[in-house]
């Protein structure tokens, strides 16, 4: 019965990827709503300036950005590969940071609560729209005894939006 079940499963993901055709693909148009774990806002200036005024507001909290993610790049490099012929990004970047404090207090917690950091904030612009920048990230949900932690958390990206957004 497990073997069964294994076997049919392994045999939709199979499937599923190539079942569709390249014109069945779409891209789902922007939304300018956010789902309550997330936060997206919009801005009338240039890429390069919000990114650089998002790195100056982490760094500007005394944390350091560890990691950029070329998300633009990766997706217009693979896309005609996986069948999506639409380039979606004009440029869209992800900068990764962690906060050692906040660390420690999400791992007090509990333990699994490390999986949350880094934290990662979007910056992105829409190729039918390059003039119109976003910035997003996740509201992360921690397990345990997390408020306070999770408040701070709310607190240090709402803080480093609004501070990259002025």
């Amino acid at each position: 019965m497990k073997k069964q079940s294994l076997i049919w499963a392994l045999s939709l993901l199979l499937y599923v990827p190539f079942s569709l055709s390249a014109e069945e693909k779409t891209v789902t148009p922007p939304s300018d709503t956010a789902p309550k774990n997330m936060v997206k806002k919009s801005v009338d200036d240039d890429f390069e300036t919000i990114k650089e005024n998002l790195e100056l507001a982490i760094t500007g909290k005394g944390l350091r950005v560890s990691g950029t993610l070329h998300v633009s790049e990766m997706l217009n490099r693979t896309g005609k590969d996986l069948g999506f012929n639409k380039q979606i990004f004009a440029k869209a970047e992800s900068l990764e940071f962690c906060s050692a404090l906040i660390s420690h207090k999400m791992a007090v917690a509990d333990p699994a609560n490390i999986s949350i950091c880094p934290f990662t904030i979007a910056v992105y612009s829409y190729t039918e729209k390059p003039e119109q920048v976003y910035v997003s990230y996740q509201i992360p949900h921690l397990l345990g005894d997390a408020g306070e932690v999770s408040d701070d958390i709310k607190t240090l990206l709402a803080d480093i939006l609004e501070e990259a957004t002025e």
